[in-house]
């Protein structure tokens, strides 16, 4: 009974498998909008105007600093890899031997008496890989929290439709706060640990892909 409830559970196991591999996933942060919180109502005890409580400069370009803050990604991502090899080798050998005389013997014995042999080994190969990635877009990110040394977790989500389609870009990532600049926007070349999603949901998006029945013969057949 237990070798037929594992032979059954098989062929999940393996669709399982055969999915994973086609359909990769980037592990984006699950929290992706944070509401600010409510500044807590501090009583003033020395009497003084200034509270470091509820501070924000007031001649300075507005810039996140607290969860519930946006800030802008200006995704600009180039990724470009090459590699070559090439690998020639070329062995050669000969061998000749005989026998011109022996006591006793007539020399016109030895017409046939020799023997020879050559050897050639060549071996040639070559082998090339380029990758080219290009990924320009922007997306409006929230502060979800803040780290004991000030940098910034961001995360963002936004859904685009059209007809029965739908394009969704995930972003996560941590901002050092001296990397924003002007205008409240950050380069996602200066994001540690970033993390960017762009996917498609819809008729579009399951015409480009692949059935459950191909996937699993995809995950057990050899070739």
């Amino acid at each position: 009974m237990h070798k037929l409830s594992t032979l059954a559970l098989l062929p999940a196991v393996l669709l399982a498998a055969g999915c994973a591999t086609l359909d990769p996933q980037v592990e984006v942060a699950e929290q992706r909008t944070m509401r600010p919180q409510p500044v807590p109502d501090v009583q003033s005890t020395n009497g003084a105007i200034f509270q470091a409580v509820n501070y924000r400069p007031l001649f300075e370009d507005h810039r996140a600093r607290l969860p519930g803050d946006t800030l802008t990604v200006n995704i600009v991502e180039r990724v470009q890899a090459s590699q070559k090899s090439s690998t020639t080798v070329d062995k050669s050998g000969s061998v000749q031997a005989g026998i011109t005389a022996l006591p006793f013997v007539n020399p016109n014995s030895f017409g046939r008496a020799s023997a020879s042999g050559s050897s050639s080994n060549t071996f040639s190969g070559k082998g090339g890989t380029e990758a080219s990635n290009n990924f320009t877009g922007t997306i409006t990110a929230t502060v979800i929290e803040v780290l004991p040394n000030g940098h910034l977790v961001i995360a963002g989500e936004k859904q685009i439709g059209l007809n029965k389609n739908v394009e969704i870009m995930r972003f996560s990532g941590r901002v050092d706060p001296r990397a924003i600049q002007p205008g409240n926007v950050v380069a996602s070349s200066q994001i540690a640990d970033a993390r960017i999603q762009y996917k498609g949901q819809g008729q579009q998006a399951e015409a480009q892909g692949i059935g459950w029945l191909a996937r699993f013969f995809l995950s057990v057949l050899p070739m």
